[in-house]
């Protein structure tokens, strides 16, 4: 039996755009951090949320499905290749939720799921006529951590690279 690796075809598709996985904090750039990486498994196993999972080619990436990110730095200890590496004065990683149109909120469904587990309350409701309310994210109080994402029940929220 022929086992056929699905992700090669998008080879031939120059119309899809792929991008990077996210990478645990204080990665270094994609590039770098796939030639400095030795997916040992070091820092998934460090991280005491489980949010930094072995993906594809070996290489650790975050899964918000379960948890966040604590930014506990643990990964890079942890890391003896210098791939995941904490400097103090950089910021863990540029990344910040998106609430998406599937939102129940929005679909003027009372959830505020999100909101209630954010830390930062970088997720706020905004009443609206109606009595519904609308979900509005301040991105500069948005760490990223992907709190929000599991707790969602229409899997509403992304976490994408900060424009």
């Amino acid at each position: 039996m022929t086992v056929v690796n699905l992700s090669r075809r998008n080879l031939f598709r120059p119309d899809i755009k792929q991008s990077a996985p996210l990478r645990p904090p204080w990665s270094l750039a994609e590039a770098d951090f796939t030639e400095a990486c030795t997916r040992c498994g070091d820092c998934v196993n460090a991280c005491p949320t489980n949010v930094i999972k072995v993906g594809s080619g070996g290489f650790p990436e975050i899964d918000f499905s379960q948890a966040e990110c604590t930014f506990c730095d643990n990964c890079s200890t942890a890391c003896p290749s210098d791939a995941i590496n904490k400097q103090s004065e950089k910021s863990p990683w540029q990344y910040v939720a998106k609430i998406e149109q599937s939102c129940l909120s929005l679909q003027g469904v009372f959830c505020r799921s999100c909101g209630d587990v954010c830390e930062h309350r970088a997720i706020r409701f905004k009443l609206q006529v109606g009595g519904r309310a609308s979900p509005e994210l301040d991105i500069d109080a948005c760490t990223g951590c992907g709190a929000c994402v599991a707790p969602c029940p229409s899997q509403a929220i992304v976490i994408e690279e900060k424009l």
